[in-house]
């Protein structure tokens, strides 16, 4: 029972983790007008210079958005 609650926080955390992804990459279509392929070479340039997850890049994206970083939602 323990292995499966584990199982379930790690995918609720990549569910979380693939929103700010996908959130930072639609901030980045709409600033530079490109694709999302685009936009997620250019978020993950960013990590591979800064050494640094995507998912934390993403994070920066969002946090310097003006109303700061969008919360995300799942249903259980």
């Amino acid at each position: 029972m323990e292995s499966a609650s584990t199982r379930a926080s790690d995918l609720q955390s990549a569910l979380e983790s693939r929103t700010s992804i996908d959130i930072a990459c639609g901030v980045i279509m709409a600033q530079n007008r490109c694709s999302y392929n685009d936009a997620i070479a250019i978020i993950a340039k960013a990590s591979s210079h800064r050494n640094i997850k995507l998912r934390k890049v993403a994070e920066c994206i969002l946090a310097n958005l003006p109303g700061g970083a969008p919360d995300t939602h799942f249903e259980h």
